[in-house]
């Protein structure tokens, strides 16, 4: 009698009642980042209230249809993994200069869809990249990307960049106190709460706030029952040389940052990132972009901020995802269901945040710890790759000097901390040595053998 095969933990479906509570704790954890960036962008471009919300409105449609294509995925477009998607902070600055120096939201999305075809014909050559990106490198980036997200948490604790009360000890008590729920839920909870202890965290601290006053639910009642993006809603896409430049280089940050999300995925849920893999999810990335420019909204990209629920919760099923994919549709949708979900207050977001984002940089230090260290200049690679990622999340404004291309690579630590460990590892482990002490050729191990973790055949 013929056994089926196991299926593997990314391709189980929990029932409807897992996948409904675990997709939405994916889409609070990252419904604030969604819906900033959209924010930014049309207020530094003064529109009105109206088109703000159908910038917010369309935003969260096409994150849902990203979401999808990434997870579910069709022929080519799709990694397949428990990815959530979301527009990328890298392109903020170049779209906020787009649209404000005369070229208009027009402007904004012919390049934005200049740049999401040029994804999709790079992706292949990025996914034959993919060695070298060893443990090495992996567990590095790993760690910039949570180090990085710390201070958004941080922010969100204190009441939310820009409040008027930010800083209050109401608001950090408020974080604390949804911190407590969230590691009480996960330790002492049955597993199946234990897993959304983020959504009971957001949930409890949700209740405790509104009588505080933390809660604003009147764009509850502004908000339309039924919204629908349509193509091209602010005008046919014009095509400007330099606005196009800038977007294609946030293209190759955005696909640099984005193949570490994927790498770091695959190393969480035991399914590890194949260059046909890593093409096929950049590839989606570039669809979802040429989609964002059809549909009034921005570039898309992994969302770093899921990678840290997926670590914490260790749910690894990509269909819990396409789940929240799901829900952010229904919400792109339906105006009045987004805004309820915006009025979560920031604090309830930062405590749970703090917990999920340092889960992304305890998984980074779990991979570096299969990375051997011994007589070798692995350990400066680390050190330098944190070292520059961390740089612009602890000095925000010390490239505020250099050249808009530059700021655009360096300004996001998790770009800055990928690139920087790739060179540095190419350094020390690729290129022929001329020390006397140069490490000896690692040879091709059998069958079933694993080689040291950080080395590469030669």
């Amino acid at each position: 009698m013929a056994t089926t095969a196991p299926v593997h933990p990314v391709d189980e479906v929990p029932p409807v009642r897992q996948l409904a509570a675990f997709g939405l704790q994916h889409v609070l954890a990252m419904y604030a980042g969604a819906v900033a960036v959209p924010l930014i962008v049309g207020g530094a471009m003064k529109l009105s209230p109206a088109d703000l919300a159908y910038l917010i409105t369309a935003d969260l449609l096409v994150c849902g249809i990203a979401t999808l294509i990434q997870c579910v995925g069709f022929w080519r477009f799709g990694v397949r993994l428990p990815i959530m998607q979301g527009c990328t902070f890298a392109a903020v600055s170049p779209m906020v200069l787009i649209g404000t120096t005369g070229g208009g939201l027009p402007a904004i999305y012919g390049s934005v869809i200049v740049a999401g075809l040029a994804i999709v014909l790079l992706a292949p050559v990025f996914g034959r990249l993919l060695r070298y990106f060893p443990p090495l490198v992996t567990g590095t980036v790993i760690l910039v990307i949570g180090v990085s997200l710390l201070p958004v948490a941080g922010n969100w604790a204190a009441g939310g960049v820009g409040s008027a009360d930010f800083g209050e000890p109401k608001n950090i008590g408020l974080a604390a106190f949804v911190l407590v729920v969230v590691l009480g839920v996960q330790r002492f909870a049955p597993v199946f709460l234990s897993r959304i202890a983020v959504l009971i965290g957001i949930v409890v601290g949700l209740a405790v706030a509104a009588p505080f006053g933390f809660t604003d639910f009147d764009g509850v009642g502004d908000a339309d029952w039924v919204g629908i993006s349509t193509p091209f809603h602010f005008g046919a896409p014009t095509f400007e040389a330099s606005a196009v430049i800038s977007m294609l280089v946030v293209a190759l940050v955005t696909m640099t940052e984005t193949t570490g999300d994927l790498i770091a995925v695959g190393e969480l849920t035991g399914r590890e990132v194949e260059p046909r893999g890593l093409s096929d999810g950049l590839r989606a990335d570039g669809l979802s972009t040429v989609l964002g420019g059809v549909f009034n909204t921005f570039p898309y990209t992994a969302y770093a901020q899921n990678v840290g629920l997926v670590s914490m919760t260790r749910v690894r099923s990509r269909w819990v995802v396409a789940t929240a994919g799901a829900i952010l549709v229904l919400l792109g949708l339906l105006p009045k269901l987004g805004a309820v979900v915006a009025a979560v207050p920031a604090p309830v977001l930062g405590g749970a945040g703090l917990v999920m984002f340092g889960s992304v940089a305890a998984s980074g230090l779990r991979t570096l710890a299969r990375v051997d260290f011994k007589d070798n200049h692995n350990l400066t690679v680390v050190a330098v790759s944190v070292a520059m990622g961390t740089l612009p999340v602890g000095v925000p404004t010390i490239y505020a000097k250099f050249p808009d291309w530059f700021q655009t690579v360096m300004n996001s630590g998790i770009s800055a901390g990928c690139v920087t460990a790739i060179a540095l590892n190419l350094l020390f482990n690729h290129l022929p040595s001329q020390a006397v002490s140069a490490p000896k050729p690692v040879p091709l191990a059998p069958a079933g053998v694993e080689r040291p973790a950080g080395q590469e055949a030669v």
